[in-house]
């Protein structure tokens, strides 16, 4: 088994670090455009791991593919994967780039290729709480989803702009837009995040969660932020961002009801970005080369995966899921 990862950064390393830990492959073929990125990650994934320098080669000789390289370059990575049939996980987050990977659905659909996009902390994980959230309630009318901290540079730097542009959420049978850095609202993550100022922003998840889940009427996302954030959003960043971000956080209320009775829940995961990305993708990916997703199309992890046992195994990697309930209780 080999396993081609396209993006030597903190997520894509990682992916590359649990995939050969797990066994599930035999060999890493890791591809970036940057020297350095691709000189740490060899010294630290060792003999089992194949770097490819720039000018890539066309062929994508692996049994999965994932691509977990910058904003700008995913879709032109996913299009290739699905030209050479290869099985693909996708770790999208920008907005505009998530719906241009969505639109080649119908090229997926017809070449009968596997395509799973959205396996990052939000979206990705945010995706299974929701479906796992929902197996609780009997009818759920909203998904509101809140995320907290970047899981490296390319990562903040999408999280930078998306305060400064416009966000997208379904509201009765259509798109509801909003300034991004509007809709101030405290929001309670798990700790150690704890509450956060939380603002509307250009962010993929109601794009995946209303593809998923279309009968819900309500679906919303916001990112914690600071005045300074908001402020700088307009403007490219002022300092570099870490080579990886620290602690951070997603929290995904569902709103609906059971046995007659209105019902909330609330589900929360505190982690790092990158490593809960990680995590999520790889056990994506070994999903994938182990058949235990049956799928020959594009689709959202939401809808491919059993949302109790995936997170259980998530467990095994030291992801914990939290449900408030008054006082938290653990998945």
């Amino acid at each position: 088994m080999r396993a081609l990862v396209i993006g030597a950064g903190a997520v894509g390393t990682k992916v590359a670090q649990q995939l050969l830990s797990s066994n599930a492959v035999d060999k890493i073929l890791l591809r970036d455009i940057s020297p350095e990125k691709l000189g740490v990650a060899s010294k630290t994934l060792g003999s089992r791991v194949e770097v490819e320098h720039f000018p890539f080669s066309q062929n994508m000789d692996a049994d999965v593919v994932v691509v977990a390289s910058p904003r700008g370059t995913q879709l032109e990575a996913v299009k290739k994967a699905i030209s050479l049939r290869r099985p693909t996980v996708v770790v999208s987050d920008g907005l505009s780039e998530t719906v241009s990977i969505l639109n080649l659905e119908k090229e997926a659909f017809e070449l009968g290729v596997p395509v799973v996009v959205g396996t990052g902390f939000a979206p990705g994980l945010s995706c299974v709480l929701t479906a796992y959230g929902k197996t609780l309630l009997e009818q759920t009318e909203e998904i509101h989803v809140s995320k907290m901290g970047t899981g490296g540079p390319a990562c903040a730097l999408v999280h930078h702009r998306a305060l400064s542009r416009m966000s997208f959420g379904w509201r009765e049978d259509k798109w509801d837009k909003r300034l991004g850095g509007s809709g101030r609202e405290l929001l309670w993550f798990p700790e150690p995040v704890g509450p956060q100022d939380c603002y509307h922003a250009a962010l993929s998840d109601p794009v995946l969660l209303h593809n998923a889940f279309p009968e819900v009427s309500r679906i919303s996302a916001k990112m914690a932020a600071t005045r300074r954030d908001r402020f700088t959003a307009f403007f490219p960043m002022l300092t570099p961002p870490h080579d990886e971000g620290g602690i951070g956080a997603i929290r995904v209320e569902l709103r609906g009801s059971k046995n007659g009775v209105q019902e909330n829940i609330v589900l929360g995961v505190s982690e790092h970005p990158a490593l809960a990305a990680a995590s999520v993708t790889a056990l994506t990916s070994e999903y994938l080369l182990k058949q235990k997703i049956n799928l020959n199309h594009m689709s959202t992890l939401a809808l491919i995966v059993e949302p109790s046992e995936f997170l259980s195994e998530l467990t095994k990697r030291s992801i914990v899921v939290e449900i408030f309930e008054g006082d938290k209780t653990t998945v």
